[in-house]
């Protein structure tokens, strides 16, 4: 069986034989008892690592760790100036060691490396030195409307956060959920994808290397049925920020709803991309191509819907699916691989699931459909390209989660908006087009939380960035995450002595009865 890695990278990584959570700054202690799950590199499908999984027991006495460390004030009370200091260093440490954080997560989602090493793990960078800017920034309010007195509002930490994160952009998504919790002084503990888990840690490992106090953020590893069912349900937890599906959304509100938690999701998506006949062709090829088969398709922005007018509709598709046929599928640790594998063997499955269920369905196969077992052992789909007729189209309504693209023609405007808003998403709207006009329609009728006009994916962190309908509750984003992860707190005082009503105060009463 091939190598999981070339050997001139193997020098550069070490695996842990087991996996554990880190909690307090320590790794968990080894349990004989508990359930070992094999953690294995998409690429070939052979076994990495193991990772032991954390029960309730364990999560609970994480939650009760970051609850102590909150309430030591060791972090939650540092002004802003430290917490600065530790997010611009743990900024450059993660810079200083973007090969192995790629690697590792290379090794673990089967992502291509050289996304992860020029795009995901710089961003996770950009996340804490963008922080370290908004805290230096925030202030608060104060308010003289009324005569003598002032209100000043205020923000306080909200205490300890459940955090659970995804392995198809693990480190990217985990740095962005603990920076916008810690920036406000508040304890985690996150639970990442159990076939993701390596990177993570590192990350942790590095934060408290360059002075985040142990216990602000911990580690507990396991399934969502196990591990996440019992941090979702555990006392101490004052909020959950989940993303993920829309299923575990569901069950992590429910646990929620029972204790109030305030929760913030971040959910599915399978997003309409409008090719206008205005369009730039070319342009518009190359943004399809990238908002499509990006992240091995594996992303909940892709644009994996293609809307195009009819009368380019021939040009389009023709070269659309050359270039899709000639896309780059291999190992994920070649430089040159455009297209990965999928993350673990029960994703693929999933995925090759809708080959079978198109066949049922209007839906024509334009190419790939198919498992490439020719690869070797790892996970891999070829990317795929549907002619859809219906919307209604199961490969149109439900996220796919893999390089699988349907493409529909409109002949009307209203109708690409029309096709556009008939999904249970809201998460991402694509459109191509030279027409101001169009433009402007494409942002006032698109039910969605972010619109990209003439681009395929650009993110402004200070912008909102969340879902209509099925793909999410609130919104990342500097101002959404100071409310989300602080309590406000409003003060009133009396400026000097304003009059207050005396009550209870007896009044004095005239006696006019002569006799007494």
């Amino acid at each position: 069986m091939a190598s999981p890695m070339p050997q001139f990278e193997a020098s550069k990584l070490t695996l842990p034989d087991v996996v554990t959570g880190h909690v307090a700054g320590l790794s968990v202690l080894a349990n004989s008892s508990a359930m070992i799950l094999p953690v294995h590199f998409p690429g070939t499908g052979e076994s990495i690592a193991s990772l032991q999984e954390d029960d309730a027991t364990q999560v609970i006495a994480a939650v009760n760790v970051a609850r102590e460390r909150f309430r030591s004030g060791e972090w939650s009370k540092c002004t802003t100036a430290e917490k600065q200091s530790v997010f611009r260093a743990a900024a450059q440490a993660i810079r200083n060691n973007a090969h192995e954080l790629a690697l590792q997560e290379s090794l673990c989602a089967g992502l291509p490396f050289a996304h992860l090493a020029s795009r995901q793990i710089p961003r996770a960078a950009e996340n804490f030195d963008f922080f370290a800017d908004y805290i230096g920034q925030l202030a608060g309010e104060t308010y003289d409307q009324l005569h003598d007195y002032r209100t000043v509002v205020t923000r306080q930490p909200a205490g300890v956060a459940a955090i659970f994160t995804p392995w198809n952009a693990c480190l990217a998504l985990s740095s962005m959920q603990i920076a916008s919790c810690i920036a406000f002084g508040n304890s985690c503990v996150l639970k990442p994808s159990e076939f993701a888990p390596l990177a993570v840690l590192q990350l942790v490992r590095l934060l408290e290397s360059v002075g985040l106090p142990t216990g602000v953020v911990n580690v507990v590893n396991g399934r969502g049925s196990v591990t996440g069912a019992a941090l979702a349900t555990a006392a101490g937890v004052d909020r959950i920020s989940l993303t993920g599906r829309g299923d575990t959304a569901r069950k992590v509100m429910a646990a929620a709803a029972a204790q109030l938690t305030p929760v913030h999701f971040e959910l599915e998506g399978n997003s309409a991309n409008i090719i206008f006949d205005d369009a730039d062709i070319d342009r518009a090829i190359d943004g399809a191509l990238v908002s499509a088969f990006g992240n091995s398709g594996q992303i909940c922005i892709a644009g994996s819907r293609i809307l195009v007018q009819q009368n380019i509709a021939d040009r389009f598709i023709d070269a659309f699916v050359a270039r899709t046929k000639n896309l780059q599928v291999g190992d994920p640790l070649d430089n040159r691989t455009e297209v990965g594998p999928m993350a673990f063997a029960q994703h693929q499955q999933k995925v090759l699931n809708y080959f079978a269920l198109a066949e049922n369905t209007d839906a024509t196969l334009l190419t790939g459909g198919r498992a490439m077992p020719e690869l070797g052992g790892g996970y891999f789909v070829a990317p795929t390209v549907f002619k859809v007729l219906d919307n209604n189209s199961p490969l149109c309504q439900e996220e796919i989660f893999g390089p699988v693209v349907t493409i529909q023609i409109f002949n009307e405007d209203e109708e690409a908006w029309t096709i556009a808003n008939d999904s249970p998403f809201g998460l991402i709207g694509y459109c191509w087009t030279e027409s101001l006009h169009r433009a402007q329609l494409f942002q006032q009728r698109l039910e969605a939380g972010t619109l990209w006009l003439n681009t395929p994916i650009a993110r402004d962190l200070r912008a909102p960035f969340g879902g209509f309908k099925a793909s999410g509750i609130g919104r990342d984003g500097p101002r959404h995450a100071a409310d989300f992860f602080t309590e406000e707190k409003a003060t009133i005082a009396a400026l000097g002595k304003p009059p207050i009503r005396r009550m209870g105060v007896s009044r004095q009463r005239e006696d006019n009865d002569d006799g007494a």
